[in-house]
């Protein structure tokens, strides 16, 4: 089994004027579209959206950023169109989108053998943040994890290089791979 969870695919990160704009953003939606479509329905959202009240270091996070202090339902929070059936959605102020919602979602968790274990499918922004942090939170949980190389864009094409050979190095917990794979996997 498989879930898709397409990370953070909002208008603050493909908004080329946005302080957080990913550069390959654009690029990557046909190919998390296509995974959507393959996928669905298991298939889920997520999306970055600020706290009400920063706490922590989170604080200097957004005195550096205070255009982000905006409420979820913000224009810059939505997800983009052009992604097919948009499902259930988790929001979360953290980087990492994994926890208890998440985890409802995608089923079957680890102490199944085999097909009875629900592997984690990867998609979105930025590889470099949120989709690495999102990976390693499941992987330490004990799912197997992978992470979309071509559906997936970082600050720049570097930083998303970077943060895949880093996501390699968890193997066998996170496998990287790429959308066709995905793709053949299900047929």
């Amino acid at each position: 089994m498989r879930h898709l969870v397409v990370v953070d695919m909002q208008r603050v990160f493909a908004d080329p004027s946005s302080g957080w704009a990913t550069p390959g953003f654009a690029a990557i939606v046909p190919a998390v579209a296509r995974l959507v479509q393959d996928c669905a329905p298991e298939v889920t959202f997520t999306r970055f959206v600020a706290p009400a009240q920063p706490t922590g270091a989170w604080r200097d996070y957004y005195a550096r950023w205070p255009f982000a202090l905006q409420p979820p339902e913000a224009p810059l929070w939505d997800v983009v169109p052009g992604l097919g059936p948009t499902g259930p959605t988790v929001d979360a102020p953290t980087f990492s989108k994994w926890g208890p919602e998440l985890a409802a979602r995608v089923g079957p968790l680890p102490g199944g053998r085999g097909s009875d274990r629900t592997t984690l499918v990867l998609a979105g922004v930025s590889t470099d943040c949120c989709v690495l942090s999102t990976a390693v939170a499941a992987a330490d949980a004990g799912v197997p994890v992978q992470v979309v190389a071509d559906a997936c864009a970082g600050v720049d094409d570097a930083s998303h290089r970077k943060a895949l050979d880093v996501l390699a190095l968890y193997a066998p917990l996170i496998e990287v791979v790429t959308s066709a794979e995905v793709l053949t996997s299900a047929r």
